[in-house]
């Protein structure tokens, strides 16, 4: 992939993976893994090289020539993954934007079956935070209330009432934020 502007930086993937090392959700926003072979060698590489570590706080680690950004939580593990020569720090307020957004989606119940059950939330987190591998948005509290609003707007009554809670807390937490 190449890029156009030297200073704007890029994500090549984010992955979402179970604590076996398979899929829950993945987004690939580089040329790098043309084949979806590639695509899965490339998680279970990443899996395995981190899968001894304890990541419940963030981790960083340069496999492959990309720096990999993750932390776990519960029985999932989110991957950012970035080119050697993106800041750390870019792909770090990514990983934590995801994190913390999907906390805020799930009610701080971040776990696979939250996860399998709304994927089409988590799907909707990476699309308003990275858009063809650039970083549009972090803010957590951001990314919730557009997703939660999102989903409010194509879903039924009964979802609608946990999304109003989701984006309830979302608000109360940018509150807290701004009041901090």
């Amino acid at each position: 992939m190449s890029r156009a502007n030297d200073s704007c930086p890029l994500v090549k993937n984010i992955l979402l993976l179970d604590s076996e090392g398979k899929r829950v959700a993945v987004k690939y926003y580089s040329d790098d893994w043309t084949t979806n072979a590639a695509k899965l060698a490339f998680e279970k590489y990443v899996f395995t090289k981190t899968a001894k570590t304890n990541a419940r706080t963030e981790e960083i680690t340069l496999l492959e020539n990309n720096i990999v950004v993750y932390k776990f939580a519960q029985d999932l593990h989110f991957f950012v993954t970035g080119g050697e020569d993106e800041n750390e720090l870019i792909l770090s307020s990514v990983l934590q934007g995801f994190f913390d957004a999907v906390a805020l989606l799930f009610r701080n119940n971040v776990e696979k079956m939250e996860a399998l059950e709304n994927l089409d939330l988590i799907f909707l987190c990476l699309d308003e935070m990275v858009d063809q591998g650039m970083v549009l948005e972090t803010d957590a509290n951001v990314i919730a209330g557009k997703v939660a609003m999102q989903s409010a707007e194509a879903s039924g009554s009964l979802s609608e009432q946990t999304l109003t809670q989701a984006f309830a807390t979302a608000r109360e937490h940018l509150a807290r934020s701004l009041l901090t």
